[in-house]
């Protein structure tokens, strides 16, 4: 009869991604016993590679930014916006005003998100690659601990506080609650490569900026992700990708964006076409008695403003620090959770907003922009494409929360409030109109 193994530790941690990796990383370094169970082994390959800059600060905070900065990941300093006719618009990070990371990367995520882990273990965390969650222990409505598959073996895991960083596997959301929705007006899928032999020659604009390319039937992505690598993407409806497949899907619409066709000109397929689809999906329930979801375990929003790095580190962080306060008597767990449900709800729906605005307006910013009936200034979108997610201060931010038709959680409170610049934040005045600069 083989052996049933039984542990206990204060925190598990599921998936070893940037929302999993901070958290625990923040957890062990208080002290607690960590496990941070990853179901593949690293580096794996990750979508996703276009970072914001308000991430640039982050990495500071999470002792990462040496090394990043030694590694040969493009600099990114704005987002050019382009269309099928060859014009474009873009947005200069610098735009932001002073105090704020002007510049963020552009990151290769196998090896981004490997470095990411490394720091954690570093730290202190226990990681498990190869283990597979296969059911939640639980004590009425508390989950307790987790049963997880590792080498053949089946494992029981018991802990004070779960934290499900999963990503879109979304272990707690999908398994446990059922509770995850998918807006059917975002339902979009991606058919991408990457490419080797990048030349900036072949670049019509700036060196290391994101191109996302409009057209009728959605929207391109290119993002250059090493000196000699970039990433080009497609995306659509699931409908049209279906129809015409994922090759041909991918080659007549980044042909329909002239920019983004120089750009990959005479380049060499470094990969095949790849296809990622259910790039839009919500749950109203992303805390509760015992654990806290982070990243992209309780939401994912269509990845057209790069958000995705961001949201996953800002939440990591965030649930990271609330299960230390948990864990060490310094906050109830009931305030402490919702908290932290009200935090994360509050930095979605800004995005998921933004995106509604998005895709309302033809996928044009410009056409959004013009919406407003204001001529906006160039700090809100540039802060509010940095990440100013949770900033109560900024117009644009706050005009998308005006729109009911936007809305996708149940009523609930935001709690507002950056949490990369608070004392910038602070030092702002109250109520400034979309077309004024911040202190003016």
């Amino acid at each position: 009869m083989s052996e049933t193994i039984r542990e206990e530790v204060d925190a598990i941690v599921i998936g070893g991604g940037p929302a999993g990796s901070s958290a625990a990383r923040l957890v062990a370094a208080s002290g607690h016993s960590t496990v941070l169970l990853e179901r593949a082994q690293f580096p794996r390959f990750h979508i996703g590679e276009s970072m914001l800059t308000y991430t640039a600060a982050l990495l500071d905070r999470l002792g990462v930014r040496e090394e990043v900065d030694a590694t040969d990941f493009p600099v990114k300093t704005g987002a050019e916006f382009c269309d099928v006719d060859g014009g474009y618009t873009r947005v200069d990070f610098t735009d932001q005003g002073a105090g704020r990371e002007l510049t963020t990367y552009q990151v290769e995520r196998s090896a981004f998100d490997d470095m990411l882990l490394r720091h954690a273990a570093k730290a202190g965390v226990d990681v498990r690659f190869g283990a597979r969650v296969t059911r939640f222990e639980s004590a009425g409505e508390r989950l307790t601990g987790v049963t997880y598959t590792q080498d053949g073996v089946t494992r029981h895991l018991s802990a004070r506080r779960i934290i499900d960083a999963s990503g879109r596997a979304g272990v707690i959301s999908t398994g446990v609650l059922r509770s995850r929705r998918t807006p059917d007006r975002l339902r979009m899928v991606a058919a991408f490569r990457h490419y080797d032999g990048v030349r900036e020659a072949t670049n019509p604009g700036v060196s290391g900026d994101i191109q996302i390319g409009s057209h009728a039937d959605g929207w391109v992505w290119a993002i250059p992700i090493r000196p000699e690598r970039i990433s080009v993407g497609a995306v659509t409806r699931p409908e049209i990708l279906q129809r015409m497949g994922a090759d041909r899907v991918f080659d007549e619409f980044t042909r329909r964006i002239p920019r983004v066709h120089q750009r990959i000109a005479d380049l060499t397929e470094h990969s095949e076409t790849r296809v990622e689809s259910d790039f839009t999906y919500f749950s109203d329930q992303v805390a509760g008695p015992g654990y806290l979801m982070a990243g992209d375990a309780g939401c994912f929003v269509d990845p057209i403003f790069s958000a995705g790095v961001y949201l996953a580190l800002t939440s990591g962080i965030r649930a990271g620090e609330t299960t230390v306060a948990i864990l060490d008597g310094a906050q109830d767990e009931t305030e402490a959770t919702e908290l932290y449900s009200r935090f994360y709800k509050t930095g979605y729906d800004t995005y998921f907003r933004l995106i509604y605005a998005f895709y309302e307006h033809d996928f044009r910013l410009g056409r959004f922009l013009k919406s407003t009936g204001a001529r906006v200034a160039p700090i809100w979108i540039a802060r509010l494409l940095g990440g100013d997610f949770w900033s109560q201060k900024n117009p644009l931010a706050r005009h998308l929360r005006t729109i009911e038709a936007y809305r996708s959680f149940a009523p609930y409170e935001p709690l507002y409030g950056c949490p990369v610049y608070p004392e910038l934040e602070a030092a702002e005045r109250d109520h400034v109109a979309l077309g004024e600069p911040a202190n003016a």
